[in-house]
């Protein structure tokens, strides 16, 4: 039988023409069910697949387990957040670093399984890891950063005893095994889905759950509603409060909002910065606010794309961004400023100030410098389900270019994620939160010509691949600031992407739920929450 705060949500939900959330939610008790109402849920359950959006990293992170994991540190401002400088056990029990240096050793838990009640072994995480850097795309991308990109780095001791021989000394190895991308997957079972065509099973894994991680798949529809149950035989950490988590996609803010402010959900992620601003004065409900580390609201300007691959038209359209409007109405000032920065950075901080504010005449002067005054037609992409923020963003700078004679065409696109790797959007808005702190890390993804999918202007300069390469092995801290400087006046000058805020993370729920940590990949992460 349905609580009513259960029925109401059907009903809510019905009257939306959406079905009800999870046929099983009625077995668990509504004191220990969280029901989250959130913009965009996953398209995947593994990071490994094509496409994955950010939603994905949530789900997968509490499917699967991984070798280590982050600890928890208190914020100045208060809340609770990761904490990037302290590794804990997960999977692994233990590990130790080999005398010169060479190689890392981990001894495995024993009691381990997966959802399925199969141990977990040194084989299941071989298989793993060499999934990671064979499989293509994001992930080995992602591995490739931490000197993770060879199979013959991998071995099985024994079935509890898995090592790791490191390619060279690099500061993100270790903590590249606390991120959501070496999953650790239940090998066996996978391999009964593998084809010839797919030999990683990434069709299969998309769409079911191969871990042994905190929380296992009850039912799962692409985009749509996820709804987990709690493992009760994990041994990664200290058991969950919340047994069962229902995911939902509520596409209208203004529903998502009026669904909490009722009672009939208790979390709702991705509300918009107004709503959240008008959520703080009545003190009714409970916001957690964290500035994103390490992360970046920007329109990236194609460098390949005509006539954006001349820098003085890309140096005109950073000119001609409306950013303290921007920040005031698509934000609602729930945002750091990134505009009016010097002429030369001062320090190695991230993210800081590029030195552009709105000023349309040098705007107009540099795109007389082009040949282009009399302006010219183009077209600004950005992700549906970022709707909230972008569209209205969106609407400034095409209203902003208008007045130089740039046409802009606005694409609101469903499929946004799966077409980044096409790169062939003029403009486009987009976001990208790097996981580890240093600066050179978040620069790689960007600006390196290693063209990751993140790379959404096809950025390459020589110049800017010496100082990455030269800040990634560099440990001294006076030469490693003098590098980091000169890479961020360089990406200034370049302008392939134009900053335009440092988000805010603002996740709102009911007065009865607690213990929200915020964590490197954005996402909720129901292990840490309860509901009184």
């Amino acid at each position: 039988m349905l609580s009513r705060r259960e029925f109401v949500l059907a009903a809510s939900m019905g009257a939306m023409g959406l079905p009800l959330l999870g046929t099983a939610a009625g077995a668990q008790s509504r004191s220990d069910t969280l029901l989250v109402a959130a913009e965009m849920t996953p398209n995947s359950l593994d990071t490994h697949t094509v496409g994955a959006n950010r939603a994905s990293y949530g789900a997968a992170w509490l499917i699967y387990d991984r070798l280590l994991k982050f600890g928890v540190k208190s914020l100045p401002e208060g809340g609770l957040s990761y904490d990037y400088f302290k590794l804990e056990p997960q999977l692994a029990e233990s590990w130790e670093i080999s005398p010169d240096n060479s190689s890392v050793t981990f001894n495995l838990r024993r009691d381990a399984v997966f959802h399925d009640g199969t141990p977990v072994t040194a084989h299941d995480v071989k298989w793993s890891f060499d999934r990671m850097v064979k499989v293509g795309g994001f992930p080995q991308r992602q591995m490739e950063q931490a000197s993770l990109t060879d199979v013959n780095q991998f071995e099985v001791v024994d079935d509890h005893t898995f090592k790791l021989t490191f390619l060279r000394a690099d500061k993100l190895t270790l903590p590249s095994l606390a991120i959501v991308v070496p999953n650790i997957y239940n090998s066996k079972l996978c391999q009964q889905h593998a084809t010839e065509a797919d030999p990683w099973a990434l069709e299969w894994t998309k769409n079911n759950g191969a871990g042994s991680g905190p929380y296992k798949v009850d039912t799962f529809k692409a985009s749509e509603q996820i709804a987990l149950t709690r493992f009760d035989e994990w041994k990664g950490g200290e058991a969950p409060k919340i047994a069962r988590a229902l995911f939902r996609n509520v596409g209208a803010a203004g529903t998502r909002r009026a669904l909490l402010e009722r009672g009939d959900v208790d979390v709702v992620s991705d509300l918009p910065p107004r709503d959240v601003a008008d959520l703080l004065k009545d003190n009714k409900l409970r916001v957690s606010s964290t500035p994103m580390a390490n992360t970046l609201k920007y329109l990236a300007i194609s460098t390949i794309i005509k006539p954006f691959d001349d820098v003085r038209v890309r140096q005109a359209i950073a000119f001609a961004i409306p950013y303290q409007s921007l920040i005031d109405t698509a934000v609602h000032g729930r945002a750091q400023p990134l505009f009016g920065g010097a002429a030369e950075p001062q320090d190695a901080s991230w993210p800081q100030k590029f030195p552009y504010t709105y000023d349309p005449d040098r705007s107009k002067a540099l795109l007389a410098e082009a040949g282009l005054a009399g302006g010219f037609e183009t077209s600004l992409a950005f992700d549906a389900q970022a709707a909230s923020a972008d569209e209205a963003t969106a609407l400034l700078i095409q209203d902003s270019l208008a007045k130089l004679g740039i046409q802009v065409r606005i694409d609101k696109l469903a499929d946004f994620a799966a077409r980044r790797n096409q790169k062939a959007w003029p403009l486009a808005l987009d976001l990208f939160g790097a996981w580890f702190d240093d600066p050179d890390f978040f620069f790689r993804w960007l600006w390196h010509s290693q063209n990751t999918i993140w790379n959404l202007a096809s950025y390459k300069s020589p110049d800017m691949d010496r100082l990455l390469d030269q800040a990634r092995v560099e440990r001294d801290g006076a030469r490693y600031t003098e590098l980091v400087k000169q890479f961020i006046k360089l990406a200034a000058t370049d302008v392939p992407y134009a900053p335009l805020y440092q988000p805010t993370l603002d996740v709102v729920t009911s007065q009865a739920v607690s213990g929200n940590v915020y964590m490197f990949h954005r996402q909720l992460d129901v292990r840490n929450l309860r509901k009184d």
